[in-house]
């Protein structure tokens, strides 16, 4: 059997869609944030990796739950994450939220509907804001803020690579009832451009989407550490303009990804509205 360090892809933080304990973190918190981000970096890439079989990848994960739990040492991310959560008294539960998408991703590959795709959300997206809120020492309270914009950001995940993930892995998010609403089946997705119902039912996926950014915008004004707040408020402002973008391109065939420019000026395009909102606030 592969090891789980065998098929990791090389990506890193840095090369995410979204910001990762970017330098707006205070430094105290990076190296936190960090260890979880390696733990579920390696975690999804055995759950991606297109040519290991299922049952092999469901080992590997239940190896590096494990290690997190401390019933083994096998996995060097489990062990590093463990002892950042003990040296702050925090909870595994996150991580562990995660290790069961990642079983998903594995074992499932169609979704029914919008709320069996947030259901997977619930897994795969939420916990990961939900534990920078608790490395933080922010309230739980504002949970409900974090998992919107979560399971938005994981949604435009979804539709910016619809046709790698059905090409690749025959993994589809987009929901079975949305294409059968325009006579369509997943196969649309292997053309070279998305055919007009296509393009209606992502179009539609976007501006369902766009309700769960309008009920996370105030989210970043609820936060007290004000670089988090500032990086949370980036990445609304970011989250936006993509979904803008997915509600008027084609991600089989135009670009609906930022490039480094596009995030820094869209950065300083906003930072004097979120510097008045932080004063007035």
């Amino acid at each position: 059997m592969s090891s789980v360090a065998q098929l990791q892809s090389g990506k890193g933080h840095k090369d995410e869609n979204f910001p990762v304990a970017s330098v707006l973190i205070a430094p105290l918190h990076r190296p936190a944030i960090l260890a979880f981000y390696h733990f579920v970096r390696a975690a999804d890439d055995v759950a991606d990796n297109p040519s290991a079989p299922p049952h092999e990848k469901l080992a590997l994960l239940e190896n590096m739950r494990q290690s997190l739990t401390g019933a083994s040492d096998s996995v060097p991310e489990g062990v590093a994450l463990r002892r950042a959560l003990a040296e702050r008294n925090l909870s595994p539960v996150h991580a562990l939220d995660l290790l069961e998408a990642f079983r998903r991703d594995v074992t499932k590959l169609r979704y029914r509907d919008w709320d069996e795709l947030i259901d997977y959300c619930r897994y795969s997206a939420m916990p990961v804001g939900r534990y920078v809120l608790d490395v933080h020492g922010e309230s739980p309270a504002l949970w409900p803020a974090n998992d919107a914009l979560c399971a938005a950001l994981q949604i435009i995940n979804h539709l910016q690579d619809c046709a790698k993930d059905y090409r690749e892995l025959d993994r589809v998010y987009i929901p079975e009832d949305a294409l059968a609403a325009e006579n369509i089946t997943p196969e649309s997705l292997s053309a070279p451009s998305a055919n007009p119902p296509l393009r209606r039912v992502i179009s539609g996926l976007a501006a369902r989407n766009a309700g769960l950014l309008a009920t996370s915008k105030p989210f970043s004004r609820a936060i007290r550490d004000s670089r988090l707040a500032l990086e949370v408020d980036l990445i609304q402002t970011l989250a936006q303009d993509l979904n803008g973008l997915l509600a008027r391109r084609d991600p089989l065939s135009e670009k609906v990804h930022h490039s480094k420019a596009d995030i820094a000026g869209l950065f300083l395009a906003r930072l004097p509205g979120f510097l008045l909102t932080r004063v007035l606030s």
